[in-house]
């Protein structure tokens, strides 16, 4: 009876102080049960070595690592936002922000897609396209403000994974961002030196192919580009030097991109007409407008005519590529250690920048498929065609400029969020440490800013980069579904404080006893015993969330994104199948079942400066989405990431679970538990050793009833 008491006062402090490290304050139970990843001999043996463990313990101890690695690698990051202090430099403004999310986004895309999409997928409907490509992003740019203003840290979407989904799903997600950061980066570092190349009457690549020629078709590219190099170290030196620099040429860079393509659009206004808008199939072939083109015009590439010529199937393939163009606002996310208010001027950012890159995507499309029929469209280089469609040679100039300053920022965007995730990662223990140096000059993390660099500037250098473009999808489609997920997890939580103040309480309760509960504790526990029922999970009671509410969150969440997975592989790969559809239909009830089942759970009335409007049905379309347009990536693309993936899991495994800081912290508290166990004390006359023993054999037979 004795050594069943002292199980009861120990599991009632552990069950009050449940913090991701472990429960504190001298609990034996906690002792057993919790510390750090590989820690197996070091808590136990401390005791057993003393009272030689008998059989049944060491039964115990076996099962509990085995339950303790899976937790483990699912433990949260605690972070404490309540502190504006930073390592890094506080110095952007939300007009910063803004110029980085519109010049990360707003690339060289604008210059080219436009004509590809319109002439290809949705004539001038493409204006349709880039609406609903828009509001697909804007849902995950919602999902990611707030979790701006929820947690302003550097970290972006590793960081939100980590507070949310456990440390595991961090680490996918930030090994990811890296590797789309990477391609992206050493991508438009090519693009702009072939367009500047061009310019200059193609010199470079002339020259690179006389005398550096390199013969390894499908690994190499055909030369090596020096120019890209070049330019990625140039900006990764003023990346290092100092963010505010940074930042001042990104702003100069992307007004002189937005004043270009405002006198794109007026340009188009003018010179345009809304009749290439409502054209005639039958009459463009009867004509000789087409007499002079290279490649003869067959009614299958005219389409129906009119304004949406290839239907409305058209308008959402279209917006299928279009949505590739607002990817890069999430850069904005990895400044909440450099801005000034970041649970301000995130959300501001985000929302701006998304809202400016479509005015300007808008009108770039209206004003090119005005200009000129969409049929005529140069799927390369469409805007100079277009000028010289309308006899203004002299605007390309103009256009060649903006295009130069498009992907010098868009270069920019890339290359910023880069060391940030990086740095975030190192100074978590998920990557090497000294990838965490802050220089005490610039307050940049100068050695993941020169790693990162040399690394982008290695595969512009070697590579050709066209098969690897679709990794940079996944990575950040990927990123877009769990911000989404956790912004749904986190909004019907009940309020956790700080984790300071967590370990505060926990360390001041050595002697808990079962009557000492906290008060928001015993009501956890005792909603958990009337929890499942119908009644309960469709017409909760409380107002406020519970334990009983954040944990059906938690699982309808997680069973949500396995039926999305199903739904879209099933919607890519079957079609328009009986079966397919009948499974499509079966997997929407569910879904819209679970979606109304969370909406139906008392939300978390934290006060934030940004929360995501329409909760649960916005994240849960925006998961939807994302999720579909991966499941549309070709089989090679998925196996070089399943290659990139291996990598990942080799460091993690090897060196990120065992000097992650939040296991050194659990290991931590857990040592100062073990110190503070006096095995000569005698409880009720029974000595702290017969104690230990008769829990560990409680729970022996508890876990060897339910193990299989």
């Amino acid at each position: 009876m004795q050594g069943r008491l002292l199980l009861s006062n120990h599991s009632a402090v552990c069950r009050r102080h449940p913090a991701n490290h472990g429960a504190a304050g001298g609990s034996l139970h906690s002792t057993l049960t919790e510390g750090g990843v590989g820690e197996k001999p070091q808590h136990y043996y401390y005791i057993c070595n003393k009272y030689p463990p008998p059989e049944a313990l060491t039964r115990s101890l076996a099962l509990l690592h085995r339950l303790n690695i899976m937790k483990h690698l699912l433990r949260v990051k605690a972070v404490d936002c309540s502190t504006q202090d930073s390592r890094l430099s506080r110095c952007l403004n939300t007009f910063d922000l803004v110029a980085l999310g519109v010049g990360s986004t707003l690339g060289a895309g604008v210059y080219v897609l436009a004509g590809a999409v319109a002439r290809e997928d949705a004539g001038p409907a493409i204006v349709l396209s880039f609406l609903i490509a828009a509001l697909a992003s804007v849902m995950a740019g919602l999902c990611y403000a707030e979790f701006g203003a929820r947690v302003p840290k550097t970290g972006s979407a590793y960081l939100y994974s980590y507070v949310t989904v456990g440390e595991l799903w961090a680490f996918i997600t930030g090994w990811n961002l890296i590797l789309s950061y990477v391609i992206g980066t050493s991508s438009v570092a090519r693009a702009w030196s072939a367009t500047f190349d061009e310019l200059i009457g193609k010199q470079i690549e002339m020259f690179c192919r006389t005398h550096m020629s390199m013969s390894a078709p499908g690994v190499l590219a055909e030369y090596p580009d020096m120019f890209a190099v070049l330019i990625i170290l140039i900006l990764t030196g003023l990346l290092a030097f100092g963010v505010k620099e940074s930042a001042m040429v990104n702003k100069v860079f992307t007004c002189v991109n937005v004043l270009v393509l405002m006198f794109v659009i007026v340009s188009g206004l003018i010179k345009g007409t809304l009749k290439n808008w409502d054209l005639n199939p039958d009459e463009i072939l009867n004509s000789s407008s087409h007499v002079n083109e290279t490649q003869p015009l067959i009614k299958e590439s005219l389409g129906a005519g009119g304004f949406m010529p290839f239907g409305f199937t058209g308008v959402l393939s279209g917006a299928a590529t279009c949505f590739y163009a607002f990817v890069g606002f999430d850069c904005i996310a990895t400044t909440g250690e450099e801005v000034k208010n970041p649970q301000r001027a995130i959300p501001i950012g985000i929302v701006s920048s998304l809202l400016i890159c479509f005015v300007a995507y808008f009108g770039v499309s209206a004003a090119l498929t005005m200009m000129m029929p969409y049929y005529l469209l140069d799927k390369n280089s469409p805007l100079p065609v277009a000028f010289k469609h309308v006899d203004w040679d002299g605007a390309t100039y103009a256009v060649a400029v903006g295009s130069l300053c498009a992907l010098s920022t868009s270069l920019l965007g890339s290359m910023f969020p880069m060391p940030r995730i990086i740095w975030a990662m190192a100074e978590d223990g998920l990557l090497f440490k000294f990838l965490a140096k802050i220089s005490d000059k610039s307050k940049t993390p100068v050695i993941a800013t020169i790693t990162s660099g040399i690394v982008a500037a290695v595969m512009a250098f070697l590579f050709d980069l066209k098969d690897l473009v679709d990794l940079m999808s996944i990575g950040t489609l990927l990123a877009y579904t769990l911000v989404a997920a956790c912004v749904l997890v986190l909004r019907y939580q009940p309020e956790q404080p700080s984790v300071n103040v967590q370990y505060q309480i926990a360390n001041s309760q050595e002697e808990a006893e079962p009557d000492s509960i906290s008060e928001s504790s015993s009501r956890c526990l005792s909603g958990a015993q009337d929890s499942w029922t119908l009644k309960n999970l469709f017409f909760p009671k409380n107002t406020e969330p519970s334990c009983l509410s954040g944990f059906t969150v938690n699982v309808c969440t997680s069973l949500m994104g396995l039926l999305v997975c199903i739904f879209c592989i099933v919607a890519v790969q079957g079609g328009l199948a009986v079966w397919s559809v009948s499974v499509l239909g079966v997997l929407t009830g569910v879904c819209f079942l679970i979606t109304v089942l969370i909406w139906r759970q008392p939300e978390s009335k934290t006060k934030l400066s940004f929360k995501v409007p329409f909760l649960p049905f916005l994240p849960v379309l925006s998961m939807f989405i994302n999720v579909y347009l991966m499941m549309q990536l070709d089989r090679g693309t998925w196996w070089r990431f399943l290659i990139w993936m291996v990598i990942g899991f080799a460091i993690y495994f090897a060196y990120g679970i065992w000097n992650s800081a939040e296991a050194a912290l659990a290991r931590n508290n857990t040592d100062e538990d073990v110190k503070s166990f006096k095995p000569d004390s005698k409880i009720n006359g029974l000595s702290q050793k017969g104690a230990f023993y008769t829990e560990c054999a409680d729970a022996v037979g508890e876990m060897e009833d339910d193990d299989p």
